[in-house]
């Protein structure tokens, strides 16, 4: 299978944090969410992949070559969003197109133009008049109009309401639905993720905890609920992480591994990811 997004073996050491031997790929046509608690690793990874941020060791391949080896044309198939908006607030997108036309040789206008009236971005306000969600729909139509075959974004959805939310998650999905185009996102937001993403990659202090399709995942995790007696019983390298009460425990566990007659729900990306930061914690 093609890869749009490939990371082998990466390792960033700062003072206080170790960005561990990470790997993980995307393959064309899919969007992979990106989890993990904040300053965990998956802002350096994104930072190490698009060139912003030099990595230690390892390897970055976005189309199968790095950042660093593209030529201006192949840079311009990779779409960017960042959690924030940096075109000049005294700009309105009409005059934000024309502006586009002169630095992107594959600038789509008349797809801009669209973009923007399809979620209601007023063409005579300027960027200082929008707000958060506004500016967040036009950094991404500007990231997906310049011929983009590979979007990576960076906690787009932070601080949005849930409207907004989902009018973002429909543009991804209309961007991968020739299944030619990729899509990397992070986000704090798991909902969200698990709305649209094929593939989830989970980072915690700095190593990949796994990396795979959601359905995958769903099927191999699951969330017991038994007395603290049954628990007692149960072979624990069946059991990731628990919590327990005088009333009983809850655990997140690997399906397969659990003894029939347990009751074992079906785990959603969530439960998964703050089961095993509560593992850290504990």
């Amino acid at each position: 299978m093609e890869k749009a997004i490939e990371i082998k073996n990466l390792c960033k050491n700062y003072p206080s944090f170790r960005l561990d031997n990470v790997s993980f790929s995307l393959p064309k046509g899919y969007i992979m969410g990106l989890i993990g608690a904040n300053g965990r690793g998956k802002s350096t990874s994104i930072g190490i992949l698009l060139g912003l941020v030099k990595a230690d060791s390892g390897t970055c391949l976005i189309n199968g070559t790095p950042m660093a080896e593209k030529s201006k044309k192949e840079k311009e198939q990779i779409g960017v969003v960042l959690d924030e908006c940096n075109f000049p607030e005294t700009l309105n997108y009409v005059q934000i197109n024309k502006f586009m036309k002169h630095i992107y040789s594959n600038w789509e206008s008349e797809k801009f133009t669209a973009m923007c009236e399809k979620y209601h971005l007023p063409p005579k306000d300027k960027v200082m008049k929008y707000s958060k969600g506004m500016k967040m729909k036009l950094s991404i139509a500007t990231a997906m109009c310049h011929g983009a075959k590979v979007l990576i974004m960076d906690e787009p959805t932070g601080g949005l309401d849930p409207v907004v939310r989902d009018e973002i998650l429909d543009m991804l999905l209309d961007f991968v639905q020739d299944e030619e185009n990729s899509v990397l996102i992070s986000s704090h937001i798991i909902s969200d993720l698990e709305k649209v993403c094929d593939y989830i990659t989970f980072i915690r202090d700095g190593k990949v905890v796994f990396s795979d399709e959601k359905d995958v995942l769903t099927q191999y995790y699951g969330i017991l609920h038994c007395t603290n007696s049954e628990f007692d019983r149960i072979d624990k390298s069946a059991v990731i992480s628990a919590r327990g009460n005088s009333f009983g425990t809850d655990a997140l566990v690997w399906r397969d591994k659990v003894p029939e007659g347990y009751i074992v729900d079906k785990a959603n990306i969530e439960d998964i990811m703050l089961y095993y930061i509560k593992e850290d914690r504990q």
